[in-house]
């Protein structure tokens, strides 16, 4: 499937533009793929919620039935973000399916315990070896490639093989890491086979703020009126609003710029994220980090992680 626009072509491309770029990459696919074999990968972060606004407003002015959310639940998750997916899905008029992978999840008793590799079913001992053939134990944590290949990337697998799922729709950016530097619009994948669709590549981490405070906002919310500046607080929202009215996760006006388990994610700095200095700070500061991440990512990406 040809994209709308070259990276080339778009990256320093008005904010409009950039909107309408991803409502054409998302328009073309959905043309081509029915709503029941269609998924968005809905974290219920920044990205996530930007891409599900481009999705909502394609089929609402095309009369496209919307895809469900596909929500990875790896059982670290803030409660607000659990929360916030299913008021999003809600108010949008998405429904969401939940999934997780409950053999590895059960086996644990808190965050970090490692579960024996011999007492995992077979699908799992077998992911495990894809990722380290000599692994005898895998943690219930995010932050391992073991760990964060079975917790997200083995149940979208499962999901996707099992429900005939044809098309994935997700909120990844070119500038959020050096692993999706090279990432395109249109992105056929195997094992299983199916296509990614990245309608917010060309988005920046500011570009995303931008959208949704100045044109996502102001389109999903009636009463909400176009501001000048970012709030710096909840008191600068129009009228009586309260966070609750908006669609942004909470835990952005906390200051978390990523948001990835609870056990092992900070805040990036006490103001909220949209006032950070997100141009010249980096947005996964408040994650844990590995010495290796770029190379576990890239190994993670080729085993299918999203």
């Amino acid at each position: 499937m040809e994209a709308p626009v070259t990276r080339s072509e778009i990256e320093d491309a008005p904010m409009k533009a950039k909107i309408r770029a991803g409502e054409m990459t998302v328009k073309r696919a959905l043309e081509e793929h029915d709503a029941e074999n269609t998924v968005i990968g809905f974290t219920g972060g920044k990205d996530s919620t930007l891409t599900a606004w481009l999705v909502k407003r394609v089929c609402e002015e095309n009369n496209i039935e919307k895809p469900r959310f596909m929500f990875v639940d790896h059982g670290q998750h803030f409660d607000e973000i659990e929360d916030y997916v299913e008021r999003i899905g809600g108010d949008w008029g998405f429904d969401v399916v939940n999934i997780r992978n409950s053999d590895l999840i059960e086996k644990a008793d808190q965050p970090g315990d490692k579960v024996p590799v011999e007492e995992l079913n077979d699908r799992n001992q077998e992911e495990v070896r894809r990722v380290d053939e000599d692994l005898e134990e895998v943690p219930w944590l995010m932050d391992t490639e073991s760990g964060n290949h079975l917790l997200k990337t083995v149940p979208m697998n499962e999901f996707i093989e099992e429900q005939g799922i044809e098309l994935v729709i997700n909120g990844v950016r070119w500038d959020e890491h050096e692993s999706r530097g090279n990432e395109e619009f249109y992105s056929p994948r195997n094992e299983p086979e199916h296509l990614r669709v990245h309608p917010i590549l060309q988005f920046t981490e500011r570009d995303v703020w931008d959208a949704t405070w100045h044109h996502l906002c102001p389109d999903c919310v009636s009463e909400f009126q176009r501001m000048q500046d970012y709030p710096e607080s909840e008191e600068d929202l129009p009228g009586d609003m309260t966070k609750e009215d908006i669609p942004i996760s909470p835990k952005y006006w906390a200051g978390y710029r990523s948001l990835g388990s609870e056990v092992s994610t900070d805040p990036s700095d006490q103001i909220p994220a949209w006032l950070q200095d997100v141009e010249n700070t980096e947005e996964r500061a408040g994650r844990a980090q590995n010495k290796d991440e770029e190379e576990i990512m890239n190994k993670l990406r080729d085993l299918g992680y999203m």
